[in-house]
């Protein structure tokens, strides 16, 4: 299947993209291991970690068809290119730049790119993005995105990111939010394996109060 084919696939098996910040090539496999049994299927290792790219090989390689692995805080269509040749197949990015997301979409990889305004959503979706990030919810509410839901496109996923626990998710995914993007929540650097699985297991949990 492509790229997005599994992307829809794993989202709808289970709509939370793991993202682990500082995770380094030695305890990747063993961490997305943790992932998975708990549940989680989408995994992210941002570039501004420890030698990501080997990571993401690592993670690619292990979890194979399992789960889609790609990479975080891309900022540059160069970048892209990286990822996509240590085996990643999702790029989420901070931004909505254009060329960031032209270039995912060319590689026949998953643009996620992160947004906040409505300007900046439609922005994205006409350089080819995929799925939504908005980005940091801190700064927002389900209230927004039940208004953005108004003007958006139904079929776009939109992934809210930043502060979410096992206990908050409920108003989101009733405003209209599709998913979640979980970052010190689910996984800081050093964490324990058996740590991470548990806190998966919790988010998967929470999805289903």
């Amino acid at each position: 299947m492509s790229a997005l084919e599994d992307f829809n696939h794993y989202f709808a098996e289970c709509p939370l993209v793991a993202i682990i910040r500082g995770v380094t090539p030695g305890e990747a496999e063993a961490i997305g291991d943790a992932l998975y049994k708990g549940g989680i299927r989408i995994i992210e290792v941002p570039l501004n970690s420890p030698d990501p790219l080997a990571s993401i090989g690592k993670l690619a390689a292990r979890l194979g068809d399992r789960a889609l692995i790609g990479a975080g805080t891309v900022l540059e269509p160069d970048q892209v290119r990286q990822v996509h040749e240590a085996g990643g197949r999702l790029i989420v990015s901070p931004s909505t730049y254009p060329d960031v997301i032209a270039a995912t979409a060319a590689a026949g990889m998953v643009s996620s790119p992160g947004y906040f305004t409505p300007s900046e959503a439609f922005d994205a979706l006409r350089a080819g993005a995929h799925a939504l990030k908005l980005f940091p919810a801190e700064g927002a509410s389900p209230q927004v995105v039940k208004a953005q839901r108004a003007v958006l496109p139904k079929d776009v996923p939109l992934i809210v990111v930043g502060g979410i626990s096992p206990t908050n998710m409920r108003p989101w995914l009733d405003a209209g939010a599709n998913g979640f993007g979980l970052g010190s929540g689910l996984y800081k650097p050093d964490q324990s394996p058996e740590e991470t699985g548990e806190r998966a297991r919790a988010y998967v949990e929470g999805l289903k109060a």
